[in-house]
C-alpha cells in the first residue's frame, strides 16, 4: 500500500478467502480534491467504487463498477467539460506463490499485477488507478474545431509544397 496516496481503503485479502466480498468505497471531497490535482483536473464531484474481491487460483481477482463525475478541460477551446464516466473493470493480483512477489518481474507475459505487501490491497489506490486510464487524454467538447493556421508554413520544404500539384501554387 502506498503511504503516500490520495485515497486509501485498505482490504484485508485474507477476509475473501473463503468466499468472495463485496466491497464499496467512495472518495471523501479532501480525497477528490487530492486526486483532481494528482491527474490535472480542476475537479472531481463523484468518485465511487462497488464490487467483489475474491480467490482465483492462485491470485486474487478484483472486479467492480468505477462511477465518476468530473471536469476536464477541452483540448481545443480550454474551457471547462463536464464528463461521467461509468466503467467496469477487473483486475488480478499475483498470490503468494505467483510471480510479481517481492517486486519480481514477469518476463514470461503474466498479466497479473505484484501481490499486495502484507496481504493488504488498497482498494482507493486501485480505483484511482482505474479511473486515471479510464480519462480521455484529449478531451473535446462536441463540435469543438481548431482553427485554420493563419500563417502558412514558412521554410524551404514549405515552398516545395506549395509547388507540387495539389499544394496551392500549382507546378511551374
Amino acid at each position: 500500500m502506498n503511504a503516500a496516496s490520495e485515497f486509501v481503503r485498505p482490504f484485508t485479502l485474507a477476509e475473501a478467502e473463503r468466499a468472495p466480498r463485496r466491497f464499496a468505497v467512495e472518495a471523501e471531497p479532501r480525497e477528490r480534491e487530492a486526486l483532481a490535482l494528482r491527474f490535472g483536473l480542476p475537479r472531481i464531484d463523484r468518485l465511487a467504487a462497488e464490487g467483489t474481491i475474491r480467490r482465483h487460483g492462485s491470485r486474487w481477482r478484483l472486479e467492480a463498477r468505477l462511477a465518476a463525475e468530473l471536469v476536464q478541460v477541452c483540448v481545443v477551446t480550454l474551457e471547462p467539460l463536464p464528463t461521467a464516466i461509468a466503467e467496469d473493470f477487473v483486475v488480478d493480483y499475483a498470490g503468494e506463490e505467483g510471480p510479481g512477489q517481492r517486486g519480481e518481474i514477469d518476463l514470461a507475459g503474466d498479466d497479473a499485477e505484484p501481490a499486495p505487501a502484507g496481504g493488504i490491497l488498497d482498494l482507493g489506490e486501485a480505483v484511482a488507478q482505474q479511473l486515471a486510464l479510464a480519462l480521455d487524454p484529449f478531451p473535446r467538447r462536441p463540435g469543438a474545431v481548431l482553427p485554420a493556421d493563419p500563417d502558412p508554413p514558412a521554410g524551404p520544404f514549405a515552398v516545395l509544397g506549395r509547388l507540387k500539384p495539389g499544394g496551392g501554387g500549382g507546378a511551374p
